[in-house]
């Protein structure tokens, strides 16, 4: 756990928009040095420009590297730039994610590979590639303390229809974040993890569905739609999802939730799972979403 955060250093991915800016300026008020990461590099110079004034204020400071993390070389050259320029960072947020939706079968293999390199190989890079750095600070300095949190979603504890891709990615993350925090636990107190799952928050991750490869089908489409009401009528802000995070770290608590209480539904279905049951019904509680969703994908001949 962090407990005092002032000229400790903040490495966050995604962090030219959304939840990732968001605690970037949430880490900023709090005096933390800023190593900000994104593959948008006007959008990511901007927001390093519009943070500075405030690190500035607390004697910190914030540097931007323009990198796609899903490229396994490139955060490697990242690690390395970073530890020769700069202190091993006691939080890493590895948060840079891309959505997609449509029916599981009707996605092509660029779009899971896409997808997947990002949401998840992205994570897998940032893990492998600063843990070792920080285990590494761990060991010359008793009193360092270093946390890494993965941003998944509500969809890697839920199993939501027409967003399967997405679904997949977000379950990997909270298993390989599960993992990662047992594994820590095995070689360092002074080092641990956490799994942030948000849910439907107003943030740009909708903008970039199914990134530069487009809506090809139709239950694409509708996906987009679905996601782009939903997200826009999001009542918890980023903002409120950044002070989240911090307050968790201080905590050292695990599952970062913004909506507690779509927690009923990872309940039913892991109950489903526990009495050997049929998946539960996701629409359960709003099945004019279900009625909605299905009377538009008849239209589709291949569903």
């Amino acid at each position: 756990m962090i407990k005092d955060f002032t000229h400790q250093t903040a490495l966050i991915t995604g962090a030219a928009s959304g939840l990732g800016l968001e605690c970037a300026k949430r880490a900023a008020e709090l005096g933390m040095h800023l190593l900000l990461v994104d593959v948008n590099a006007k959008a990511l110079e901007a927001a390093c420009q519009e943070i500075t004034p405030l690190t500035k204020a607390l004697d910190s400071s914030c540097h931007f590297f323009v990198c796609d993390v899903s490229e396994p070389s490139a955060m490697m050259s990242l690690g390395e730039q970073v530890l020769k320029e700069h202190a091993v960072p006691n939080l890493v947020m590895n948060n840079a994610g891309i959505a997609s939706g449509g029916l599981i079968w009707e996605h092509t293999a660029q779009e899971w590979d896409r997808v997947l390199k990002v949401n998840v190989w992205g994570v897998i890079n940032g893990v492998t590639v600063f843990t070792p750095l920080m285990l590494a600070a761990a060991q010359k300095d008793p009193l360092w303390r270093g946390h890494i949190v993965n941003t998944a979603s509500m969809a890697g504890l839920l199993t939501p229809p027409n967003m399967g891709i997405y679904n997949v990615s977000k379950h990997a993350v909270v298993a390989l974040t599960e993992t990662l925090y047992q594994d820590l636990r095995l070689v360092s107190t002074q080092l641990s993890a956490s799994v942030l799952c948000p849910y439907f928050v107003p943030t740009a991750i909708n903008e970039s569905f199914n990134d530069d490869l487009g809506c090809t089908t139709r239950s694409q489409i509708i996906s987009k739609q679905m996601l782009d009401k939903a997200v826009i009528s999001g009542k918890v802000s980023a903002r409120d999802v950044a002070l989240k995070v911090f307050d968790a770290l201080v905590l050292d608590q695990f599952y970062i939730f913004s909506h507690p209480q779509a927690l009923g539904n990872v309940q039913k279905r892991m109950q489903a799972i526990l009495d050997n049951t049929q998946p539960p019904d996701p629409f359960a509680l709003r099945p004019e979403i279900g009625w909605e969703l299905r009377n538009a994908l008849k239209a589709n001949p291949n569903s």
